[in-house]
C-alpha cells in the first residue's frame, strides 16, 4: 500500500511539474524582450536602483543612465543573505529603527520581503540582509527612489570588459 501511494504521489508531482513547465514555457515565449543592460552594471535600463552583491557596489539610474555610482555597499552573510531578484520600492522611512535588532537604519528604502532595505550603516560588517551604504549615498538613494520604483539585486559575475 505504501509504495502504491508513493507512486501515485510521484505521478501527481510529475504531472504538476510538467504542467508548470509548459505554462512557464508559454509565459516565457510571450514575454517581451529584455531591456538592455546599463553599461558597466548587471542591471537593465528599467531599474532605478541596482546592486551587485558579488562586486559590493550599487548604482542609481534615471532614464537608463547612471546618476550615482558605483558606490560601495555591505550586504548580508550566509545566515541572513541579501536576496537577489527584481523588486519594487515598498516604502521609505528617514528615521527607522529595526524592530528585530533595535538598531538605527537611517534613510531606509524598503524593497524586498523580510524588511530588506537600502539604508545607512557600517560597510565594515555584514548586515542582516539589507544593503548598507555610507551616509551620503544612503541619503542620495532615499531622495532618488520613490515607492514603486524598480530595484534589481544581482549576484551574477559581470563579464570582463
Amino acid at each position: 500500500m505504501w509504495h502504491r501511494s508513493r507512486a501515485r504521489r510521484a505521478g501527481l508531482v510529475g504531472g504538476v511539474v510538467a504542467l508548470l513547465l509548459s505554462v512557464g514555457t508559454v509565459a516565457l515565449a510571450a514575454a517581451p524582450p529584455a531591456a538592455p543592460l546599463v553599461p558597466g552594471t548587471p542591471c537593465t535600463a528599467t531599474a532605478r536602483a541596482c546592486a551587485d552583491i558579488v562586486g559590493l557596489r550599487a548604482w542609481l539610474f534615471a532614464d537608463g543612465r547612471i546618476v550615482r555610482g558605483p558606490v560601495p555597499i555591505s550586504i548580508g552573510d550566509e545566515i541572513d543573505p541579501t536576496p537577489p531578484g527584481r523588486y519594487q520600492v515598498e516604502w521609505k522611512a528617514e528615521h527607522w529603527v529595526s524592530r528585530e535588532y533595535g538598531t538605527p537604519m537611517p534613510y531606509s528604502v524598503f524593497f524586498a520581503p523580510g524588511g530588506i532595505a537600502f539604508h545607512e550603516g557600517s560597510l565594515r560588517t555584514n548586515s542582516a540582509g539589507c544593503i548598507r551604504l555610507v551616509r551620503d549615498d544612503a541619503k542620495a538613494f532615499f531622495d532618488h527612489l520613490r515607492v514603486g520604483d524598480e530595484v534589481q539585486v544581482h549576484s551574477d559575475v559581470l563579464p570582463a570588459g
